[in-house]
């Protein structure tokens, strides 16, 4: 204990009071190579406490990757855009709405993963055919 007490009061202000600090803006341009070379160990933990503290106010935010919702299909295209002939969708089709379904743009469920990863709530677009109404007189 006694070893930390003299790091704290003795060695650590010690070294700050040595370190070449410039007075001025202008100062920074006059410091040498190993004056530059004094000041890495200082200007790098305080880089890192920076980042670390913000990485820490920013966990609960969306990191920019996610910001985005298309994050792999047909990114070529400066707009994606399908088109289905309603002959062809049968008695019931499910349409994603993640664009992370492997067989897109079918839904194949991805956004249950989607929706357990995030907290988002999405789902597919289901078009089915509406049963005939029976003609009544």
């Amino acid at each position: 204990m006694e070893f930390i007490a003299t790091l704290i009061r003795v060695t650590l202000p010690n070294y700050l009071q040595s370190l070449p600090i410039p007075s001025s803006v202008m100062g920074i341009a006059k410091l040498t190579g190993s004056e530059w070379l004094r000041l890495v160990p200082v200007v790098g933990t305080i880089t890192v406490l920076a980042y670390v503290t913000y990485q820490a106010f920013r966990k609960g935010k969306a990191p920019p990757s996610d910001l985005r919702v298309n994050l792999r299909i047909m990114k070529e295209a400066s707009k994606v855009v399908n088109m289905v002939d309603i002959e062809d969708l049968g008695d019931k089709v499910s349409y994603c709405r993640c664009w992370r379904s492997k067989k897109f743009p079918i839904c194949d469920g991805s956004h249950n993963k989607h929706n357990e990863d995030t907290g988002d709530n999405v789902g597919p677009l289901v078009l089915k055919r509406r049963e005939p109404v029976a003609a009544t007189k």
